[in-house]
C-alpha cells in the first residue's frame, strides 16, 4: 500500500487502475480487428461490436439468444460484424444480401462446420464435402429424394405416422410434443430411408445411441475422456457397428425387387454415376441421413401442431380442404364403434391404454409399429390394429382404423393427391415461415467481398439469417409477424421474391430432401385434423427456443390427444 493512503484510497486506486487496464485491453481488442480489414478494399468493415478479448461477444450471445441478433440489428443494420466463439462473424439479414452468400458458394464463400461434426460425421458426408466432390455426392443423394422414390416412401410413411398418432390419443396422460416428435420421427428415417427391421427394444436402444451422438455434435475438438467428443465418437462407432450389419446383409440379399428405400436408391444411384460405394461411405451416408431428417422434421412438426393448436380455423379450413378432394372420410356404421363411444374416457381415467377386446383378441399380431422385425412379436403396450372383414361398410384402406379409431381416416395418400391440397401447402409454408427449424447458416469468406456497402475480409465468418430474413421481409401483402397461409396463396405471391422465403436454405446447399420434409408434415396435418383433436396441458404456452434448432424450452409443449368420434370434426 503506497505510503500515506488509507486503505479504502488504496482499494479505490486499484479499482480505477484494473478499469483502465481494461478499457486499454478493449481498445487494443477492438483495434487489432479494424487492422484486420482488408487494405485492398476501400470499403468499411461492417458496424457492430467485437465484445471483449478473446470471449467477444459469446456470452452475451448465449444469455440472450434471438434477442441479441434482433438487438444489434436494429441498431447497426442488416449487416453487422461482432465476435462468437472464437472468430470474427459477420451477420447477414436480408434477400438480397443471402441471395450473394448462398450463389457465392464455392466462389465468394464456402460452408463451414465445426471440427467435432466433422470427427463425428466423417468426411464421406455431403454436409463436408465441397467443390467437385459436393456436386458429385449431391447427383448420387438427389436419386433418395426423387418423385419414384417419394412415391414409393409415402404409404410406409403415412402408416408409421397413423401409428404414432394412434399411441399419443391413447396415452392417459400429456405428451410432451417435442420428444414424441423425435421419436415419430427417427421411426420414418430408420424404417422407410435406411429399411431397418427394428424390434421395439432396437428400436428404443438406436434411437437413445443416435441422441447421444447429436447431442455431442457441438464439442470442443479434444478426444480425451469423459469429454463431449469422445462420447460422441463412442456413439458414432455402436450406430456405425450396427449400420454395417444391416448393410452386409442387404448386400447379400440383393433382391432387385426389394430395393424401395434410400440406402438401395444410394447404392444404385452411385453405380449409375460409375461409382461404388465402401461399406464406411454407405454408413456415414447413412447416418448422415437420419441426421439430415430427424431434428429438423421433428421441429417443424412441433411448431406445426403448436400453431395448428393456436389457430383452429385453420384446422376446420383443412378439413374443409380434405372434404373437397374426397380425401376425409366417415364410415357409416363401424363394428368397433363401442370402443370408439368410450376410448377418450376411458383411456384418460385408467393407468393403462384401453383397446378393444374384439379387436385384441382377433388381430394381436399386428401390435408391433410399422416396419417391426416380427410381426407376431406381441408388445405388451402395443395397440392392435383390426383389418374388417371386405363385407364390412368399413373395409377398404381409407377404413382400416386402428382399434379404438375413429373411422374417419384419410385414405391412402399419393403425391398427385397432396398437389391437389393447395390450402394445406399454404399453411406447411407458413409453419416454416413463422418457425423455421434452423436459424440460419455459416460460411466461411473465401475472398474479399462487398455486401451491402461493406467489406467482408476474407476468412472472416459469415452467419446469415433465415428468421430475421423472413420476420423483416417487406413483400408479403399481411404482416410478417402474424401466422397468415394465405399470404401464400396464388393471388398473393406474386411479388414474393426468391430469397425472402428460404427455409430449406438455397443456391447449390439448399437442403436436398426439402420435398420429403415437406410431404412428412403435409402427412402429419392430413392424419391429424382427420382422426384427432388436442388441447394445452399446461395453464400457458411454452417459451421457443431458437438455437441450435427450434423447440420448446424444457420439452415444455404439453398436450393431450383425443381421438375424434363419430360426428366430430367439423364442431371440434
Amino acid at each position: 500500500m503506497p505510503v500515506g493512503l488509507s486503505w479504502p484510497e488504496a482499494a479505490t486506486l486499484a479499482l480505477l487502475a484494473l478499469a483502465l487496464v481494461v478499457i486499454l485491453c478493449r481498445y487494443l481488442w477492438a483495434l487489432r480487428w479494424s487492422l484486420s480489414r482488408d487494405r485492398g478494399s476501400a470499403l468499411p468493415l461492417p458496424r457492430g461490436s467485437m465484445g471483449w478479448p478473446f470471449f467477444g461477444e459469446t456470452l452475451h450471445w448465449l444469455l440472450q439468444g434471438s434477442h441479441f441478433h434482433s438487438s444489434r440489428r436494429e441498431k447497426y443494420g442488416n449487416v453487422f460484424k461482432t465476435h462468437l466463439l472464437g472468430r470474427p462473424v459477420v451477420r447477414v439479414t436480408g434477400a438480397e444480401n443471402i441471395r450473394k452468400i448462398l450463389l457465392g458458394e464455392h466462389t465468394l464463400v464456402s460452408t463451414q462446420w465445426p471440427q467435432s461434426i466433422q470427427i463425428i460425421l466423417g468426411s464421406h458426408t455431403l454436409l463436408g464435402s465441397i467443390g467437385d466432390l459436393h456436386r458429385q455426392r449431391r447427383k448420387i443423394l438427389a436419386r433418395v429424394f426423387s418423385r419414384a422414390a417419394l412415391e414409393c416412401y409415402l404409404p410406409r410413411i403415412q402408416k408409421v405416422v397413423s401409428w404414432e398418432l394412434r399411441g399419443w390419443c391413447m396415452e392417459p396422460g400429456s405428451i410432451a410434443v417435442y420428444s414424441s416428435a423425435k421419436t415419430l420421427t427417427f421411426r420414418i428415417a430408420a424404417r422407410i430411408l435406411l429399411g431397418l427391421r427394428l424390434e421395439e427394444k432396437q428400436f428404443k436402444d438406436l434411437a437413445k445411441t443416435f441422441e447421444q451422438l447429436v447431442e455431442n455434435l457441438f464439442s470442443l475438438p479434444l478426444n480425451i475422456p469423459f469429454s463431449g467428443l469422445r462420447k460422441g465418437i463412442k456413439a458414432r462407432n455402436m450406430l456405425h457397428e450396427f449400420m454395417e450389419k444391416a448393410i452386409q446383409e442387404k448386400l447379400q440379399r440383393n433382391n432387385p425387387e426389394d430395393h424401395s428405400d434410400a440406402l438401395d436408391f444410394i447404392i444404385n444411384s452411385a453405380k449409375e454415376h460409375g461409382k461404388e460405394f465402401t461399406i464406411q461411405e454407405l454408413k456415414e451416408s447413412a447416418i448422415e441421413l437420419i441426421f439430415a431428417a430427424f431434428f429438423t422434421t421433428a421441429s417443424a412438426s412441433t411448431s406445426l401442431i403448436l400453431l395448428l393448436l393456436k389457430h383452429p380455423s385453420v384446422i376446420e379450413k383443412i378439413r374443409q380442404e380434405l372434404l373437397s378432394n374426397e380425401m376425409y372420410q366417415q364410415c357409416e356404421s363401424c363394428p368397433v364403434e363401442h370402443c370408439l363411444d368410450t376410448l377418450s374416457t376411458q383411456s384418460r381415467d385408467s393407468k393403462r391404454p384401453f383397446t378393444c377386446p374384439m379387436a385384441r383378441d382377433a388381430h394381436e399380431n399386428q401390435s408391433q409399429p410399422p416396419g417391426s422385425a416380427e410381426a407376431g412379436c406381441h408388445q405388451p403396450n402395443a395397440l392392435p390394429e383390426p383389418t374388417f372383414p371386405q363385407s364390412s361398410p368399413c373395409a377398404g384402406s381409407q377404413l382400416r382404423a386402428p382399434s379404438g379409431q375413429s373411422c374417419r381416416r384419410p385414405s391412402d395418400i399419393s403425391l398427385e393427391k397432396l398437389s391437389r391440397l393447395r390450402y394445406l401447402d399454404c399453411v406447411i409454408k407458413e409453419v416454416l415461415r413463422v418457425l423455421p427449424p434452423v436459424s440460419g447458416g455459416y460460411r466461411t469468406a473465401l475472398q474479399t467481398f462487398e455486401l451491402d456497402g461493406y467489406q467482408i475480409p476474407k476468412g472472416w465468418s459469415v452467419m446469415y439469417s433465415i428468421r430475421d430474413t423472413h420476420e423483416t421481409a417487406a413483400v408479403y401483402q399481411s404482416p410478417p409477424g402474424g401466422f397468415d397461409p394465405d399470404r401464400f396463396s396464388a393471388t398473393q405471391t406474386e411479388a414474393v421474391g426468391r430469397f425472402h422465403y428460404i427455409p430449406f436454405g438455397g443456391g447449390v446447399r439448399s437442403c436436398i430432401g426439402k420435398e420429403l420434409a415437406q410431404a412428412i408434415l403435409k402427412l402429419l396435418a392430413i392424419e391429424l385434423v382427420s382422426t384427432a383433436r388436442w388441447e394445452l396441458a399446461t395453464p400457458s404456452y411454452p417459451a421457443m427456443q431458437t438455437v441450435p434448432i427450434v423447440h420448446p424450452v424444457d420439452d415444455g409443449l404439453q398436450l393431450y390427444f383425443y381421438l375424434l368420434q363419430p360426428g366430430q370434426g367439423r364442431e371440434g
